[in-house]
């Protein structure tokens, strides 16, 4: 297997908004109701091949009370994705996405990832936040999106599939812009003039 391509991504929102939850489920496939409130950051990582490219996901799950809060910016700084979470019965753990943003656009890598992420959608009945919302919140910030439910295993996988899509556009792009740079250092090569016979 080639070397892989190491993904840091780093969970950010409210607390309770199931954060651990997601990664929880994720890496183990698993779930489980009496998971603790993170205090201050945890990590798990997972291998991957998608696509044929082999992506090691280092992800780091950040505490979602606010004293914890100045400890996240040690774990976005670096971060190839960020994922802000929000419960979709609490309106107000979605509009604590707003200071998330503004603080990674402020402090945070110039491109880093983004997925505006809508949890707890089994729990439809309790819904505060519209699906049109939280698209519409994501379109803003030029962000995946996705509704997710740890519990009843519902968007996880695909919302890590949308990460490595986003991932291989990007380092497409990447590759070339090294291309176009590289063309432009090299010097055209000199036309031949025809010798005029006689």
């Amino acid at each position: 297997m080639n070397k892989p391509t190491v993904v840091k991504v780093v969970l950010l929102g409210s607390s309770g908004v199931g954060k651990s939850s997601i990664i929880y489920r994720y890496v183990t496939n698993d779930w489980d109701e009496s998971m603790q409130t993170t205090l201050g950051a945890a990590f798990m990582d997972k291998n991957v091949v998608y696509q044929g490219i082999h992506f090691k996901f280092q992800i780091w799950d950040t505490a979602g009370q606010e004293k914890y809060a100045p400890l996240a910016q040690m774990y976005y700084r670096d971060a190839n994705v960020a994922l802000l979470v929000y419960d979709i019965t609490n309106k107000e753990s979605f509009y604590n996405l707003k200071t998330w943003y503004l603080e990674l656009a402020e402090k945070g890598p110039k491109n880093i990832a983004l997925a505006i992420v809508g949890n707890k959608c089994d729990l439809r009945d309790q819904e505060q936040v519209s699906t049109a919302d939280g698209e519409k919140y994501a379109k803003e910030c030029k962000a995946i999106f996705m509704k997710t439910s740890a519990k009843e295993n519902l968007g996880v996988t695909e919302l890590f599939e949308n990460i490595c899509e986003k991932l291989i556009v990007d380092m497409k792009l990447e590759e070339q812009e090294v291309e176009v740079t590289k063309s432009r250092l090299v010097p055209p090569k000199p036309k031949e003039t025809k010798k005029c016979c006689g």
